[in-house]
């Protein structure tokens, strides 16, 4: 089974540990970007995984390239060009010091990015032997420019055409519509082709004008407007400390609710990516498990973990998560 995912990819500068910003005269680099990150967990888990992106043609870009690569991840549909690469900036927090991020990510060579520059029909058909099973994408991509956004719907209606499920994390940042167009203007287009969409019934009320009480209903208002939605899910977070959270997650689909169970997660090494580590791990669940609850438990498993492990991506491999969804998360010494 192959993966194709889709989006920026950016170069994360931090203090070493939990130091601040005014201590420091070294920061640690690591690469991320969402939708790339989820193309790692699923390398992980034993799937073929692909990212789609564009870098700027310099060291910076390959050695992002070269950082996919390192995890199994394809770049053989990267494209290089102009620009810059994204950069943000994270302190890490501990206890009641909150973590915090800064970005710098304006007028990238991702944001540059045209509808021209990929050839969708031959990514998604992919090659003889090697059918594409799953196309994920989220919220941030169309929100950096609109050649990131009529690229993306391009790529949404051609695995639309070609029977591919289709996933899209709704993660909305207001401050990174810039361009002129709002996500209520463009949103919805790409949400008419999903199969699985991340989100609350809060941000589908915003984004959508869609109304529900609860999740349930919320759930069952948007499969009413998008058709194509097969399922909704969505994460809970309570934050009680930076260093200590308790996340579970739930699955509509159009009928059942599923529920994983609360994960008590303390200390949180690294929380960066969690979001993309739960929905990789959903998606490796439905197209492995013929069982919804275990696939939303797998998820949410998946995304407890990603606490423990430093950087941007989800370096968890299967039998680690299902011995973490099975109810053991005592951390015991393995030999």
């Amino acid at each position: 089974m192959k993966i194709i995912t889709f989006g920026e990819v950016m170069l994360r500068l931090s203090p070493p540990g939990v130091g601040r910003f005014a201590q420091t005269d070294s920061l640690t680099m690591h690469f991320g970007g969402t939708e790339a990150n989820v193309a790692v967990s699923l390398a992980q888990f034993g799937l073929q995984a692909a990212h789609v992106t564009r870098f700027p043609d310099h060291a910076l870009g390959r050695a992002a390239a070269g950082y996919l690569r390192k995890y199994d991840v394809s770049t053989d549909h990267i494209r290089y060009g102009d620009g810059r690469l994204g950069l943000y900036f994270l302190e890490t927090g501990a206890g009641s010091r909150a973590s915090q991020i800064i970005y710098d990510r304006v007028d990238s060579a991702f944001s540059r990015i045209r509808p021209d520059d990929i050839d969708w029909e031959t990514i998604l058909q992919g090659p003889t032997g090697t059918p594409v099973q799953w196309f994920h994408w989220t919220g941030i991509t169309p929100a950096l420019s609109q050649g990131a956004a009529d690229c993306l719907l391009a790529g949404i209606k051609t695995a639309n055409r070609l029977g591919i499920p289709v996933s899209g994390d709704i993660v909305y940042r207001s401050n990174l519509w810039q361009y002129g167009r709002t996500p209520q203007e463009i949103l919805p287009a790409l949400t008419e082709g999903c199969t699985l969409v991340l989100g609350s019934k809060n941000l589908f009320s915003e984004l959508y004008g869609v109304v529900g009480s609860n999740f349930q209903e919320a759930g069952r208002a948007m499969i009413k407007r998008f058709p194509n939605i097969r399922y909704i899910t969505d994460t809970k977070r309570n934050s009680v400390s930076a260093s200590h959270n308790q996340l579970s997650a739930k699955l509509f689909d159009g009928e059942s609710v599923y529920k994983s169970r609360v994960y008590d997660i303390q200390p949180i090494t690294d929380r960066i990516g969690t979001g993309d580590a739960y929905i990789a791990g959903l998606i490796y669940g439905l197209l492995t498990f013929n069982n919804l609850q275990r696939a939303v438990e797998f998820g949410a498993a998946a995304s407890a973990l990603k606490h423990t492990i430093p950087g941007d991506v989800n370096l968890a491999t299967v039998a680690e998560v299902e011995t973490v969804a099975n109810g053991d998360s005592s951390g015991k010494l393995k030999r």
